[in-house]
């Protein structure tokens, strides 16, 4: 145990040399000096409570998902009865009181049309989402199930977390904490970010787009007043636009969504230089929108971006290529930003900010220089007591000490992991631990020697029968560590780090680099007694 090649103690001086390279970055951050530019420059990311930044509270607005569920469902029907063959007709639907009914012309159709919609009620989950009745022979109702909307609620709520978390990505953003809160609210933190207005207006853009045909046979007068046509709703012409405080009736149903695209980019119109978007569908879409282009040549069509139009242009050719432009009085800021919410996908529901505030980085230096104070006391501590106790061997557990948590911070800049004040406490944590297994080494060692062992025996006994105590240690701390990171969220997810990644150091600089150095001077010196 105490034979150290060169090759392997070339390989450990590497691997520590390296690891403290990492860590330089972030050293001279915290002072005036600059480092190089053209270095690497892997530096350890401050979470809020250490580098100030924003706090958003989003909530949600469960109704809107029951109503989207009944359009979404009103759709799927009259597409499976129109393309029964033969087809079946229906008339007079209502979606009053958050039910969906409707009359089948022919009583005949009616288990027919139970049984195309049976795969409709029943939902792709395990929750039975709609129950469907038949009232008066004829007329048919599908009412919404509460297990089926508080599944709806609750899948809604996990995807508007995941597009909120890949539009601040896109932002550049590092380390930001997105969680759920309850069952309708999203917590927002973004550390570093004092102004929160960009990141307002970023998450509460739904990005719902839709294309939906313009019905030019409403009349402009009862468009006016709010009064559409049978099949069609009205919509208001975004701010901006030149119809600005205007409305347009479209057609309810047949559009398409934008939840097909695949890409989304913020370009310039190659004639008049203002700002798109240019945007992209999957296959699926683009032969819809084929489609719909193909059958609608010379028609209006609407483009509506959260339940707003930014443009009506009239389809003069079909378009066939799966992509298309949008425009609408956009600046650069805003045409990029609805391309990275168009690229990170709709929200599903609307989500209102309904608490805010702006965290400042003073009472988060405050936190660091009291931090790195406490961490200084209680090293220099435990290094006067290590060398008191233990002589040159607490010499070695010193320097490895030191050496651990220059690896530590430098593996955390590597992994672009972000430090907070929890994690500050991992630190603290680590350094009791890395010292801790130098005096389990130590003790075992002073009781060889009193058995009698000679002191190479000693000190390999020493090691090898201490080890297994050190191992069996740092697995249970291991375990509890990834149960925190995979279950715990912001700070203690940050704590959990810190405790998992200083294990592996303060082993590494606690046991071996430690051996290493102690074989190296039994070796050279050839001692015949030591002082523990």
């Amino acid at each position: 145990m105490l034979d150290f090649p060169t090759w392997k103690k070339t390989w450990l001086w590497l691997i520590a040399a390296v690891a403290i390279f990492a860590a330089l970055p972030s050293l001279f951050a915290a002072t005036d000096l600059r480092w190089p530019e053209a270095l690497p420059e892997p530096t350890v990311n401050l979470g809020l409570d250490l580098a100030g930044g924003s706090h958003i509270l989003l909530e949600a607005e469960p109704a809107q998902v029951a109503a989207q569920r009944l359009q979404s469902m009103e759709e799927g029907v009259r597409t499976v009865l129109q393309d029964a063959e033969p087809r079946i007709r229906i008339g007079d639907v209502s979606t009053a009181d958050g039910r969906l009914s409707f009359m089948i012309d022919d009583a005949a159709d009616v288990d027919r049309a139970r049984e195309l919609l049976l795969p409709l009620v029943n939902g792709a989950g395990m929750v039975r989402e709609w129950d469907l009745t038949v009232v008066d022979e004829t007329r048919m109702v599908l009412t919404p199930t509460e297990a089926g909307t508080e599944q709806a609620v609750t899948d809604a709520m996990d995807s508007a977390t995941e597009v909120v978390r890949r539009r601040i990505d896109a932002l550049g953003t590092r380390e930001p904490t997105i969680i759920r809160q309850g069952d309708t609210r999203i917590v927002v933190q973004v550390p570093g970010l004092e102004d929160p207005d960009q990141l307002k207006e970023l998450l509460g853009q739904t990005a719902r787009l839709e294309f939906k045909m313009v019905d030019e046979t409403a009349l402009p007068t009862d468009v006016a007043q709010g009064i559409a046509p049978p099949g069609s709703q009205i919509f208001p012409y975004a701010e901006g636009t030149p119809q600005q405080g205007t409305s347009v009736a479209v057609r309810r149903l047949g559009g398409i969504r934008g939840d097909s695209l695949t890409g989304a980019q913020q370009s310039f119109d190659a004639q008049t230089n203002e700002p798109v978007v240019n945007i992209q569908f999957d296959q699926q879409g683009g032969a819809r929108f084929a489609k719909l282009s193909t059958e609608n040549v010379g028609k209006l069509f609407a483009i509506i971006l959260d339940d707003e139009v930014i443009s009506t242009p009239v389809f003069n050719e079909p378009i066939l290529g799966g992509s298309a432009q949008i425009s609408g009085s956009f600046t650069t800021e805003s045409a990029n930003n609805l391309a990275i919410s168009l690229r990170s996908g709709a929200l599903p529901v609307d989500l209102a900010v309904i608490e805010e505030r702006t965290v400042g980085p003073d009472l988060g230096a405050d936190s660091i220089r009291r931090g790195i104070l406490a961490m200084l006391i209680g090293s220099l501590a435990v290094v006067v007591l290590m060398i008191a106790t233990y002589g040159r061997f607490g010499v070695y557990a010193a320097v490895a000490l030191v050496i651990n948590v220059l690896m530590l911070l430098g593996i955390m800049a590597w992994l672009n992991t972000t430090l907070t004040l929890p994690g500050i406490a991992g630190f603290v944590l680590t350094i009791g631990a890395a010292v801790d297994a130098n005096v389990l080494i130590n003790e075992r060692i002073r009781e060889e020697r009193k058995r009698g062992r000679r002191v190479v025996a000693a000190v390999e006994n020493g090691y090898k029968e201490a080890s297994r105590a050190i191992y069996d240690a740092n697995v249970t701390n291991l375990i509890a560590g990834v149960l925190l990171f995979l279950f715990g969220s912001g700070p203690i997810r940050g704590f959990a780090i810190v405790l998992v990644v200083g294990l592996f150091t303060s082993v590494f600089t606690a046991v071996t680099l430690t051996r290493m150095w102690v074989a190296g001077w039994l070796r050279k010196n050839r001692p015949s007694d030591i002082t523990l």
